[in-house]
């Protein structure tokens, strides 16, 4: 099978995997190419209440298809700030679910997520000084703001690999699972997440994110969107709310 980027949805959960086995999940220049449009595709469904990025087999993504730099080094990059930032943009709650090798790219990926959770063992990596290329400065500043300026600086600095308890410790992954417990309890906290009012989520992300110009929007949402009136009667009535509110 080529390299490309699978997808399904269930049960209110959108699943992406990078496949490329051969070269360990690396990001081809079409692979980064397709990302951003296939987010936009699946924000757009109703249906979709979360989605969860994870690689196929035992590596999540060993970074970017290297040939893919030798052939045009800027473009790769832009190309994978594009697809960065489009699953940074993305309108729902987002997960990482991570084992093996996320380097490089597959590390810039995983820090785009909201969450990552990832298996014991796992390795991580933000490997640009090791090919002599400036890692791109809102890559750099997203890394920064998740795991502080010093250990960003670690990384950065040396290209060294860390482990799921300095990756957890510094705040770069949100869980560590052991071995075959991964899927389940992505699968359980993906459901937790689908079941949540994303009138809630939609305006956590963008106030945790930074923005600072949509208190009056999400206000006007609050009190328009029906999900706080079936939340409070819900919890009153003592059953599972039903929330409606869509972008």
């Amino acid at each position: 099978m080529e390299p490309q980027l699978l997808h399904r949805v269930d049960d209110g959960v959108a699943t992406v995997v990078i496949h490329h086995p051969a070269k360990r999940n690396a990001m081809t220049t079409g692979m980064w190419r397709a990302l951003p449009p296939l987010l936009d595709g699946l924000g757009a469904r109703t249906e979709v209440h979360a989605l969860v990025l994870t690689g196929e087999g035992e590596t999540f993504c060993a970074g970017a298809d290297i040939s893919t730099l030798r052939e045009s080094p800027d473009e790769a990059q832009g190309l994978a700030v594009l697809a960065e930032e489009a699953l940074a943009a993305f309108p729902k709650p987002t997960l990482a679910a991570i084992r093996g090798h996320c380097v490089g790219g597959g590390s810039q990926l995983a820090a785009a997520c909201d969450l990552r959770f990832a298996q014991e063992g796992s390795l991580f990596g933000v490997t640009p000084a090791k090919l002599g290329i400036v890692y791109p400065s809102s890559s750099t500043r997203r890394l920064a703001a998740l795991v502080g300026p010093s250990t960003a600086k670690y990384l950065l600095f040396s290209g060294e690999l860390i482990d799921t308890e300095r990756a957890l410790r510094t705040g770069l992954v949100d869980e560590v699972l052991p071995e075959d417990q991964l899927d389940k309890r992505v699968a359980e906290f993906t459901r937790v997440l689908a079941a949540r009012s994303p009138l809630t989520q939609a305006a956590a992300k963008e106030f945790a994110n930074g923005r600072t110009d949509r208190d009056a929007y999400w206000a006007e949402q609050a009190r328009a969107g029906g999900d706080t009136a079936e939340g409070v009667a819900a919890f009153l009535e003592r059953r599972q709310p039903h929330f409606t509110w869509t972008p």
